[in-house]
């Protein structure tokens, strides 16, 4: 499986900066795609986010931009946008196609060299690189900079990244699939969905690899005692049709999968969100798509720990 390439029509594209530790992955769908999102963390930094909303006239997307950066990372949609206009990609006007591009940043400051964030040309460039090939994991694009259990500060974190898996369904089912992209920048401990393991997370030490358990040490601390800079940002997609409001459903169901590996989760100092987009014309009930999606998302998160090695002062599992 190739991850979230594995749906027809999707490309995916990575931009990375290693000596700013930084970067961009770009999602492309350039028929169209219906799409709907759900926000569960209270830290988010976004753009064209309401065009997500079964209220909003627009019917589909063109394509995802998650950054690095924070905030400013938010105008590297921008770049996507300008590619996808000089293919002729867009909602139709009269004055010409208009790209939908739907945009969330991550907070990687942190982590880089101060003052290098993605730019419109980073993201321009992860769009033309953008390939239904096997999706990339590990540090790179967005992924580039992200960091997991931070609890304790930086120095006793570990290294994160970007994952993707693909779960297929079956029975009257057979040949609909759910796929997810995670960039993965969460404050707390990304866990075994199975287990509920620690697997990557907060040190108790900066030299040790002995983990902290930081839902554990959330209940005692005080108002002050974590950062709050992070962020699970997450792309499932189906090549079964929906409409907006099942589209949403889809991402709502999609989040159960960041509870699953993730612990804590969608807290205040979380950006957390996931944006559901339906690229096919196949057919299965919403139920089981969902089902798909919280495996598929979860399994995404681990493997977005799995693959990124030590980087930029943090350990990773990758060897």
């Amino acid at each position: 499986m190739k991850g979230l390439t594995d749906i027809p029509g999707i490309l995916v594209g990575h931009a990375s900066d290693y000596d700013g530790f930084t970067g961009c992955t770009v999602v492309l769908v350039e028929q169209g795609a219906v799409a709907g999102g759900d926000i569960r963390g209270s830290a988010t930094g976004v753009d064209e986010w309401d065009v997500l909303s079964p209220m909003h006239v627009t019917d589909r997307i063109h394509g995802v931009v998650f950054s690095g950066g924070s905030a400013f990372g938010l105008e590297s949609a921008s770049g996507v946008r300008r590619f996808l206009e000089h293919k002729g990609v867009g909602f139709k006007t009269g004055a010409g196609p208009v790209p939908i591009v739907v945009g969330a940043i991550l907070y990687d400051l942190g982590i880089g060299k101060k003052g290098v964030r993605p730019t419109r040309e980073m993201a321009e460039s992860a769009a033309a690189s953008a390939t239904d090939k096997a999706v990339t994991e590990g540090a790179v694009g967005a992924g580039t900079g992200a960091t997991v259990g931070k609890i304790l500060g930086m120095k006793q974190a570990m290294k994160s990244g970007v994952g993707s898996w693909t779960v297929r369904l079956d029975g009257r089912n057979t040949g609909v699939l759910v796929s997810a992209l995670a960039v993965v920048n969460a404050l707390g401990d990304v866990r075994d969905p199975t287990t509920g393991g620690i697997i990557a997370g907060a040190r108790k030490a900066s030299g040790s690899m002995e983990f902290a358990d930081s839902a554990r040490l959330m209940k005692s601390m005080g108002p002050t005692g974590f950062t709050r800079d992070n962020t699970t940002l997450v792309v499932v997609a189906t090549n079964a049709a929906l409409t907006k409001v099942e589209a949403t459903k889809l991402a709502q169901l999609g989040q159960l999968g960041t509870a699953r590996a993730i612990n804590p989760v969608n807290t205040m100092s979380d950006g957390d969100l996931v944006v559901a987009m339906s690229a096919g014309m196949a057919r299965a009930p919403i139920d089981a798509l969902g089902v798909a999606a919280a495996e598929a998302v979860a399994e995404a998160i681990v493997r977005a720990v799995r693959m990124a090695p030590s980087l930029g002062g943090m350990p990773g599992l990758k060897k």
